[in-house]
């Protein structure tokens, strides 16, 4: 079957991953929740840890710290605490707190590594069910609120007046970022993946006009980062997971670049008239 070649595997699990980010990420770059994402990724290592300790699904157990830390920043959020500060502290605490449960897992050959940076190649036909069905869940709460969520995110006053409830919008838009957490982890590993997240939105947001493209766009990027950065690491014999981040970076500057001279270009295009004149 073409399932078992390891790299079709893998590939399918890039682009999964990929298209699950795109209309995730945008959002978190439109509200500025960069670091939101960071602190959720940073609390998969001791679900990670927790699960192992209680012998039970790796997915199950990152999908329920993720909830758990998104939830405890947004109830505390506003009340004493900076965000940026509460972020920080939550951020390294569960990650130090991860890898400090991590070696009371006794019995168990534990590759830290793989769960930091991701171990994509060894994605299995299991991982890639849950990968997918994670993704498909993911794109499906997006479609069905996509203009909820969009309402909220540019104008919380404006949401209320349409009879939308914001905190509602970020209880779902939390919900799926830590589905996305919990099924990046095989990815790019738990260090890497608030960047799958931000880098190609960030690099959409420069190339696009409406918020649909800014989602098409980004996934385009995301799979092309995560489909080439494969094969690089491949060919170069280079760690999967920061390669695909590499260049989902490389394409973030490349269209960086494209849209200065593309805008330099419509300036000078625009002078001209008045100088002819």
């Amino acid at each position: 079957m073409i399932l078992d070649d390891f790299l079709v595997r893998a590939t399918l699990a890039g682009v999964g991953v990929a298209l699950a980010a795109a209309p995730l990420g945008c959002l978190v770059v439109w509200r500025r929740m960069a670091f939101f994402g960071d602190a959720t990724a940073h609390a998969a290592i001791l679900g990670v840890a927790l699960a192992l300790l209680l012998s039970t699904s790796i997915f199950a157990g990152v999908l329920v710290v993720s909830l758990l830390m998104a939830t405890i920043v947004s109830l505390l959020s506003g009340k004493g605490y900076a965000m940026d500060t509460l972020l920080g502290v939550m951020a390294h605490s569960s990650l130090a707190l991860g890898l400090v449960a991590v070696s009371f897992v006794s019995g168990v050959r534990i590759d830290l590594m793989a769960y930091l940076f991701g171990d994509i190649l060894a994605v299995g036909k299991a991982d890639l069910a849950v990968i997918w069905g994670g993704a498909a869940l993911v794109m499906a709460l997006m479609g069905w609120r996509w203009s909820r969520l969009l309402t909220a995110t540019l104008n919380a006053e404006l949401a209320h007046a349409s009879g939308i409830d914001p905190q509602r919008e970020q209880l779902i838009l939390t919900l799926s970022l830590a589905i996305v957490v919990a099924v990046a982890l095989k990815v790019v590993g738990v260090l890497l993946i608030a960047a799958l997240l931000i880098i190609p939105a960030a690099a959409a947001r420069t190339l696009s006009r409406t918020p649909e493209s800014m989602v098409v766009v980004a996934a385009m990027i995301g799979v092309a980062a995560a489909v080439g950065g494969l094969q690089t690491a491949y060919w170069f014999d280079t760690p999967t997971g920061p390669t695909i981040v590499s260049l989902a970076a490389a394409l973030f500057a490349l269209a960086s670049v494209v849209a200065y001279v593309w805008r330099t270009a419509l300036r000078i295009m625009a002078a001209r008239p008045e100088r002819s004149a």
